[in-house]
């Protein structure tokens, strides 16, 4: 059940009723639905491919240059830029003598327990995630994630953790705050909106196999049902910053230190 605050928002009448549609399509078309297709038509080249599909790569946070200032300025302008669709969508969202931070629970009223929460989320989401990913290379359905090195310069850990965060809110506030409050708008019930938003999630992971995309359809609907009890969105960023942070900083060191485990081409 939606609480009070979850989104604040009221069915749109006829005549906003295409505008919301419109502009839904706009904002997802610049960010996580172009995505989503560039991951289904990856997908669909990975698995009509000769090699199986478990015998295939996926790198993330790859050097953009051999030299380092470039590299720097590439993936820091990456993160930068990428933020522009989450102010887009806030300032979408903005009401009247209400901020759209408040609308969709993306504030600091309550730090301790967003931060527990948080944490809490990342025990559900990320333990449940590691066996996932780990089953999925069993059975060869997922592929094998190779990371970026960590010891590249002396910056490369801080923009992991830039991009870590880049990826927690992109996701959380488009996802969740802002695709609940406008399908919300739309006369959507709340479960409907739970799967189109971890169907979502699941599809512009796809690039990464099968396995990926189930596991983060079930983390959509985790963070949904959360969002849609709590109204709030600042605990699920947290989590996710967290989930990512571990993903590409402590992914690269398991990888290291238990090669074959993970499955990682040695070089």
């Amino acid at each position: 059940m939606w609480t009070n605050g979850s989104t604040g928002s009221t069915p749109v009448g006829r005549a906003s009723h295409s505008r919301t549609i419109w502009e839904l399509v706009i904002v997802l078309g610049l960010s996580l639905g172009a995505s989503a297709v560039y991951s289904i038509v990856s997908i669909t080249a990975r698995l009509t491919a000769d090699t199986p599909l478990g015998d295939q790569t996926a790198s993330i946070n790859t050097s953009r240059s051999e030299r380092e200032w470039l590299d720097f300025t590439y993936q820091f302008l990456d993160v930068f830029f990428d933020l522009f669709v989450v102010a887009l969508v806030l300032y979408l969202l903005w009401r009247p003598g209400r901020s759209a931070f408040r609308r969709i629970g993306f504030d600091l009223t309550r730090p301790w327990r967003d931060l527990g929460t948080g944490v809490a989320l990342v025990l559900v989401i990320g333990i449940p995630g590691l066996a996932l990913y780990a089953a999925g290379r069993a059975l060869g359905i997922t592929v094998t994630v190779v990371p970026s090195p960590l010891d590249t310069f002396w910056w490369t850990v801080p923009i992991l953790v830039l991009s870590a965060l880049r990826a927690a809110l992109v996701e959380e506030v488009i996802v969740v705050g802002y695709l609940f409050t406008r399908l919300r708008e739309l006369g959507w019930g709340t479960w409907g909106i739970i799967g189109a938003s971890a169907l979502l999630r699941g599809t512009y992971h796809l690039y990464q196999g099968i396995g990926p995309f189930i596991g983060n359809v079930a983390m959509g609907v985790v963070f949904g049902w959360c969002y849609a009890r709590w109204g709030r969105t600042m605990p699920l960023v947290i989590a996710h910053w967290i989930i990512d942070m571990a993903s590409f900083i402590g992914y690269p060191l398991a990888v290291a230190w238990w090669p074959t485990l993970f499955g990682v081409p040695s070089s």
